[in-house]
Parts: structure tokens; sequence; C-alpha cells
């Protein structure tokens, strides 16, 4: 489904609704402090502890106990800092602490694609073109075909195949996707400068793959193997939690897309606008909206990328209610459910 032209009497109620959740931005950007920067610390802490505990047990993994419990701290670690830490970091939701060990600028995450590869394609475009087909590449990611409006080709046959290939491997198709190769084919990117980058991904991917499959598994000794399997089996379910959080928060059934015409002479109540109907959530308990970097508040994120995390879910229900008042659809459900809706567009849009 795309959006529509608004008339005016509803252009001039979306500025009012702009105006609205200008001043709740406002509002949590003058409390933002010491409860927000303990929060934050207290997830690096225990990020750092979980690695750490899931790398010992690790290490003497020929020990079936020691390689569940080794794997299942280094995959949780894994997921925290992916999601609360590096997606958010990244989006500089912690710049304001002036931390440089917590910093937008200075943070590389555990994740393949490097830290300004991803901030250039995700930050930037996605967030600011969301949903727009033709100006948001994660509309499908450049292989999916997530909208009527997006041209069908034969390939699109065999997504719901690939589309599930591709979550374990999450990382290594975001990195490729962050390359846009596809940028340098339609004269929008030099060569010279997708070589810089193929470079800088490789420098990346080595890295990765060193420390997980090569040094860590090394130190284990006799437990290297069973330590290289949990680095696998880490990274995999990782791999697969990120694509489940990720593709339910924008392609569930009910989420718009929109044209190049739609956003036209786009005012910010507009943006805001584009971005409850580009989005959607589910809902959960305190761990699991942690574990999902908090990103089961989807629509609130997008409205908010840079506001700390952890006031999402505080916020929620303020955005709900506005979107009550206006009459603007909120999408959000189970997590089953969206995961299921999800499965069913890329089924739908497979289909010419």
């Amino acid at each position: 489904m795309t959006a529509t032209v608004l008339p005016m009497t509803l252009v001039d109620r979306t500025e009012e609704l702009g105006e609205e959740l200008d001043r709740l931005r406002s509002e949590v950007i003058a409390m933002r402090g010491a409860d927000d920067a303990r929060y934050i610390r207290t997830v690096i802490a225990v990020q750092r502890g979980l690695e750490a505990g899931g790398r010992l047990a690790l290490a003497v993994s020929l020990m079936p106990p020691a390689w569940c419990a080794g794997t299942a701290m280094l995959t949780v670690a894994k997921i925290l800092e992916n999601m609360e830490l590096g997606h958010n970091v990244l989006h500089g939701q912690w710049d304001w602490m002036g931390d440089p060990a917590i910093h937008s600028t200075t943070w590389e995450w555990d994740f393949a694609s490097p830290a300004d590869a991803w901030k250039r394609t995700h930050n930037h475009l996605h967030h600011t073109y969301t949903n727009v087909v033709g100006r948001d590449r994660d509309l499908g990611y450049t292989i999916l075909r997530m909208s009527p409006e997006q041209p069908w080709r034969p390939v699109h046959l065999l997504q719901p195949l690939y589309a599930a290939l591709l979550a374990p491997v999450f990382e290594w198709g975001i990195a490729l996707y962050d390359l846009e190769a596809d940028s340098v084919v339609a004269g929008r990117k030099s060569v010279r400068s997708f070589l810089g980058e193929i470079a800088n991904l490789g420098r990346k991917a080595v890295r990765q793959s060193a420390k997980d499959y090569v040094l860590f598994p090394l130190l284990a000794g006799p437990s290297a193997l069973p330590c290289l399997l949990g680095n696998l089996t880490a990274n995999g379910l990782r791999n697969i939690w990120a694509h489940t959080v990720i593709f339910c928060g924008h392609f569930p059934s009910d989420v718009r897309t929109f044209t190049e015409d739609d956003i036209d002479g786009e005012s910010r109540g507009q943006w805001y606008l584009r971005q409850i109907q580009g989005s959607a959530n589910f809902g959960g308990g305190f761990l699991l909206h942690v574990l999902s970097g908090n990103l089961g508040h989807q629509i609130e994120h997008h409205l908010f990328p840079d506001l700390p995390s952890n006031r999402y879910d505080e916020i929620a229900p303020r955005v709900r209610r506005l979107c009550g008042k206006y009459g603007v659809p909120y999408v959000t459900g189970p997590l089953w459910r969206q995961y299921l809706s999800m499965w069913g567009r890329v089924v739908r849009h497979a289909l010419p």
C-alpha cells in the first residue's frame, strides 16, 4: 500500500501533530541525565561480563555444559552489543554524554559492516527517506520486492527462499549492501570510492573473522573445535535475531510505502507522519525490548532516532495517544504476529 496525497485540512492537522511531537522530543532532551547514563553504562558492563564469561566457558568447551553455557552467554553478549549498544550508539543517542568511549564517532561494533559505511546507508538514507520507493534502499535491501511500486522480476519468485537464507548470515549481507554497488552501476558513486570501501570492508572482515574463528579457538587449545563451533553458533543466532527484529519493524503488511511524489515539498509534520506510517512496533517485556535494542518501539525510534533508547518505552504510550488523537494508524502487535505478517508480505510481493 502506498501513501496518498493528503487533503489540505489533514495537512494542517499533520503540522499540529508535528508540533506536539517536537514538544515531546524537547521534553525528553531536557530530562536526559544521570539515570540515562547509568542505564547505558550498566548495559555495557553486563554485555562485557557476558562476553568474558562466554569466552572463558568456550575455552574449556570440551565439556558439553561449558559449551552450552559459553555459547548462550556469547550469543546474548553479541545481541546486546549489536542491538542495544552498536545500533543506538552509532545513531548518536549517547553523544550528549560527551564520553568518547560511548560516542557515534568512535564506536566500532562487533558486526561485519564498518560503522562509517553503515551510518551512511542507515542513518542518512534510510532514516531520511523511510519507505520511499527509489530512495530508501533499505526497502528490500535492493534484492527483495516489498512494494507493488517496485518493478517485478522473475528472480523475485525466489525471494522467500533467499530472504530466509539471508537471516543466519545477515551481518555479511548488510556489509555487502552497505558497499552500494548499485550506485556505482548507476553512476552515483565513483569506482575509486567503491574500491576504497571494499578495502575497508576487507580489513574489517579479516579482523572479525580472525577474532572469532582463529584467535579464540587457538587460545582454547584442546577445546579449539568446540570453541570455533560456539562462535559460529553465536554469530548465526545473533544474525537471525537481528534479521527478525529489523524485518518485523519495517515489513509487516500494515506498514506503508511511499513514492517520490509523496515527499515533494514534505514538511516536518509530514515527515513525522511518514515515519509513523512506515514503521511497526511489537510488544514485550523489559528484557525483550533490551535484547531488541528497544526496536520493538520502531515507530518511536523512527520519530526520534537520536533519543536514548531506554526512553522509547516511556514515550510510546504518549505517541500512541497522539496517533489516536489525529487519526493516524499505530501499527503494533505481538512479535509472532508481526513476524508472520512480514513473511506474508515477502511471499505476496514475490508474485507479479
